[in-house]
């Protein structure tokens, strides 16, 4: 995509910590036909099985599940503080019942293994390598549990190998 490198994820200085839990980020699947995006504020990064990965979690009752499901890669999108608005609209509203597309002005783009977004300012294209429901007998902090999940919504939990990161050049 014109205004975006490819570049080593491993020479991506960024702070995730900052990426994902302030900025927050774009979750997104499907193909042109049909795709959804989500935000997310939870998430991190790492190395499993001498991988690059990411992790993220999607509550059952998000719409962009079935999407990450179907699909064999997904995307996350990062954008500057400038997208904050638009952000906080795509984690509020469901694309079950509303176009985010449209109500954001985003522009998506499609010439990867999944679809991200010509605003973004980095771009990670993830295959999907390990999926697990949340259980709540696996909770060792009960407190998160009682906070997080009283409404029994729990989070598939995604790894997902960086196979290709974008900078905006």
């Amino acid at each position: 995509m014109k205004g975006f490198e490819q570049v080593d994820i491993t020479a991506v200085s960024d702070n995730f910590f900052e990426r994902i839990g302030s900025q927050w980020t774009l979750i997104t699947a499907g193909t042109q036909d049909k795709f959804n995006t989500m935000t997310a504020s939870w998430g991190g990064t790492g190395v499993l099985w001498n991988r690059n990965v990411v992790f993220s979690f999607i509550r059952d009752s998000r719409y962009t599940l079935e999407f990450v499901d179907g699909s064999e890669y997904y995307t996350l999108s990062f954008f500057g503080g400038e997208y904050m608005k638009e952000l906080a609209f795509c984690g509020r509203n469901s694309g079950r019942d509303v176009d985010k597309i449209a109500a954001t002005g985003l522009t998506p783009v499609f010439d990867r293994e999944a679809p991200y977004f010509e605003q973004a300012d980095l771009v990670l294209v993830c295959r999907k390598l390990y999926k697990q429901r949340m259980q709540p007998e696996c909770f060792i902090d009960r407190d998160a549990l009682d906070k997080w999940y009283a409404d029994s919504d729990f989070h598939e939990v995604f790894v997902g190998e960086i196979v290709a990161a974008l900078k905006r050049s």
